[in-house]
């Protein structure tokens, strides 16, 4: 005789186990402590197995049946009910193991020690409040993109397309470290170039945040890269030409002497040759890159030859391996930065124009003026030295 639901509620427990058999092979267990279990005894491969289909009340007759008809469909087919929901627990397992969040998690915690711990926290910030509550769970090798930029649309949304944009890298290096480590079969986030409005350009990205530059500067001064980025990285900020002059830079045109770095006009933007003034700080890292250097023409040379100089993506890659993305600092940003705070510093003008190379809007004085304003220039470029070594020192 089949149960009802209302002798399933009203059974009382006894001094031993009671078992009310429904049909088909399910029973109600009841406990001599009151617990109520669905159980389903069946046989298969000659043997007789039982497996739980749940807890009463919260698994009601109705859902019982239905369960029971499940796993009778599966030992039709000739596969255990057991074996199945163990397997499709360890199925279950392995999603989570590979979920999106723990695999973010993991990434970061890789890369944390290279970064700085303003950019870890920002980038940590992004994927907690941003990421995670749509796509933590979700096992990283079944996100695809449309999901993906539903995810970014949402942040988009709310005015932040610049944490959009930053946002998609992080899944990018993200989907690439999950490929890396065989979780994954390829990055989703490269099908979505053009699906987010561009971010608002027109400005090389800087730090101007004092605070932030010394973080900087900690970061460069610690870069274990090449020896001969390091030295690009920490002279940069100090000299703060165009990336194409730093890397085209040639012993030639270096006097350690008179701390003086005279670049000829065909090597600058604006046609006209430029003094760079080289701080007791520059000289010093210019006197420990020359052995490294010297039998070639070029202070930074490319790693396969002395003969060119290092690649216009050098600077730039070294910056991303130190955590900066391409929002957040640039090789060109370093002009940016001192010219931000040299003017709030209430130096001259023109002397930061000057040592900017900036246009001279007056054609025939330009011939004549990269020597201008020399002697205020050199003062300026010491005194920005020793400020950047205040700040790198500042650690609160």
């Amino acid at each position: 005789m089949s149960l009802t639901e209302i002798a399933v509620r009203n059974v009382k427990p006894a001094e031993k186990a009671q078992r009310l058999f429904d049909g088909g092979g399910m029973y109600l267990e009841v406990a001599p402590a009151g617990g109520k279990w669905w159980r389903l005894k069946y046989r298969i491969g000659g043997k007789e197995k039982r497996i739980s289909l749940g807890v009463y009340p919260d698994i009601s007759l109705k859902a019982a049946r239905e369960r029971r008809e499940q796993a009778r469909k599966l030992i039709a087919q000739g596969v255990d009910p057991s074996t199945n929901r163990q397997a499709g627990k360890a199925a279950q397992a392995d999603r989570s193991a590979n979920s999106f969040e723990l695999i973010a998690r993991e990434w970061f915690a890789k890369h944390k020690p290279n970064w700085v711990g303003s950019h870890s926290d920002k980038i940590l910030a992004r994927l907690e409040r941003d990421l995670f509550p749509w796509l933590g769970k979700r096992p990283i090798a079944e996100i695809n993109a449309p999901e993906l930029l539903a995810v970014l649309r949402r942040i988009e949304s709310r005015g932040a397309l610049d944490t959009a944009h930053r946002a998609k890298q992080d899944c990018g290096a993200i989907f690439r470290y999950a490929v890396a480590t065989g979780r994954a079969m390829r990055d989703p986030s490269g099908d979505l170039k053009g699906a987010l409005p561009p971010a608002k350009g027109g400005h090389f990205a800087t730090i101007t945040d004092p605070k932030a530059i010394g973080e900087l500067l900690r970061a460069l001064k610690g870069y274990t890269g090449s020896f001969v980025t390091s030295c690009a990285l920490q002279l940069a900020p100090l000299v703060f030409v165009r990336p194409g002059e730093l890397r085209h830079a040639e012993w030639s045109e270096i006097d350690l002497a008179a701390a003086e770095w005279r670049i000829p006009a065909s090597k600058m933007k604006m046609g006209a040759p430029h003094i760079v003034p080289l701080s007791k700080q520059a000289v010093a890292i210019l006197q420990e890159l020359k052995p490294q250097t010297e039998r070639g023409p070029y202070l930074f040379p490319s790693e396969r030859t002395r003969a060119r100089p290092m690649s216009e993506n050098t600077v730039n890659a070294a910056l991303r391996r130190l955590g900066y993305s391409t929002d957040q600092m640039t090789g060109h940003g370093f002009r940016a930065m001192a010219s931000t705070l040299l003017n709030e510093q209430g130096w001259n003008k023109d002397a930061i124009e000057r040592q900017l190379a900036h246009a001279e809007r007056n054609r025939v004085r330009a011939s004549y003026n990269y020597a201008e304003h020399l002697p205020e220039r050199r003062k300026m470029m010491q005194a920005w030295a020793d400020h950047l070594d205040s700040l790198a020192a500042k650690t609160l």
